[in-house]
């Protein structure tokens, strides 16, 4: 005889309240565990394809371990190092001060006090506006790099990243198939049914979610970064990771990345053709480069809406933008950075599970009462 419904509510939600406190205390412990798992998480179907394709586990794990670490050493040594040197500059650029103000907002307010003069009335407040959000940003820009320089240092420091990460991974994706068994053979007998059932439509989602949606961050960070840096954007590379890594929540990263390309590009070629009449001359704005900026965006959003997502993600994985940004904000404040790493894919656990409680609830007594009892006598 199976244990009452109530003692069973009982014992699990003590179970979860216990791991939730442990999550507490021991997240920064754990967060070379929880990276390696989600790096065999998201490789494990790759690995069953080798094995499909007559390779033994063995063997698909070694296949990918070199490329994996084949693209990784070409990632630091190409690309993270430019990543860096134009965030680092991009900051630089916000936060270099000329007669006590930062140069590219001072130059901002010049131009705004040029063209449109009648905002000439309101020239103290706007500088002083415009000096007060370039301070925030360098200060801010600054603490925000210290503290990831700093959380880096402390939490992915050179061991974590080139030792522990890749090792737990390598050994998760190993016994991934027996791991899953082992856990299947614990499931309770009286819910065995129903809890593979909510674990299948998990790992769906999971599948649509986490590994299409990155393929699709991925693919549109490439496309937004080499765009931007074709059509000369001096921070282009920035932007489009910005905008590529933001893509998961629907229309934010195309938004974030394309007002800040935008503007990248509105203050970089505004002055950016001459043209020369006699001895006189003028500079005009570049509209050619800017509409370029502003286009890329707009096929990228094309290509995600018609394209990317459709085939890589799918339709049915049910993570509302506004679910997505609540976890992240209630994980990462509890958690802190493993809290935001988990978000989103605990955000589409639960998302399953209250779909599955809600199913069950409309099939129960408490839902439909003796209406249908009554209709059927």
């Amino acid at each position: 005889m199976g244990l009452p419904v109530r003692d069973q509510v009982k014992y699990w939600g003590f179970a979860a309240a216990a791991f939730a406190f442990l999550m507490y205390f021991v997240g920064d412990v754990i967060l070379p565990f929880v990276l390696g798992g989600a790096v065999a998480y998201m490789l494990d179907p790759v690995a069953d394809r080798f094995e499909a394709a007559g390779f033994s586990r063995a063997t698909s794990v070694a296949i990918i371990s070199f490329i994996g670490t084949l693209i990784f050493v070409l990632g630091v040594l190409l690309i993270i190092p430019v990543l860096l040197q134009q965030t680092a500059s991009l900051f630089e650029f916000i936060g270099t001060s000329v007669d006590g103000a930062p140069s590219m907002l001072q130059d901002l307010d010049e131009w705004l006090s040029q063209t449109f003069p009648m905002l000439a009335q309101y020239d103290i407040t706007l500088s002083g506006q415009l000096q007060t959000v370039a301070e925030a940003v360098q200060s801010k820009g600054g603490d925000l790099m210290n503290g990831i320089l700093t959380s880096a240092m402390s939490l992915l420091n050179v061991v974590v990243l080139l030792v522990i990460v890749p090792v737990v991974a390598v050994y998760l994706l190993y016994d991934w198939d027996r791991m899953v068994a082992e856990i299947d053979r614990l499931l309770p007998r009286d819910h065995v049914g129903t809890i593979r059932d909510v674990a299948k439509e998990i790992d769906q989602t999971l599948a649509s979610f986490i590994r299409g949606q990155g393929t699709v961050c991925l693919i549109l960070g490439v496309f937004y970064a080499l765009g931007l840096m074709l059509v000369g954007l001096q921070f282009g590379l920035v932007a489009g990771a910005i905008a590529g890594l933001l893509t998961f929540i629907p229309y934010v990263g195309a938004l974030v990345g394309g007002l800040l390309s935008i503007g990248l590009a509105l203050f970089q070629f505004w002055n950016g053709v001459e043209v020369t009449s006699g001895d006189i001359t003028t500079t005009h704005p570049d509209w050619i480069r800017i509409g370029i900026v502003a286009a890329i965006f707009g096929i990228g959003q094309f290509l995600e809406g018609n394209f990317l997502t459709p085939k890589l993600v799918g339709s049915s994985v049910g993570l509302h933008p506004v679910w997505l940004i609540f976890a992240l904000s209630l994980f990462g404040t509890l958690f802190g950075f493993v809290g935001m790493l988990v978000a989103v894919p605990v955000a589409a656990m639960i998302g399953v599970v209250a779909r599955h409680a809600v199913r069950s609830y409309k099939d129960g007594r408490l839902y439909k009462g003796f209406a249908e009892k009554d209709a059927d006598e």
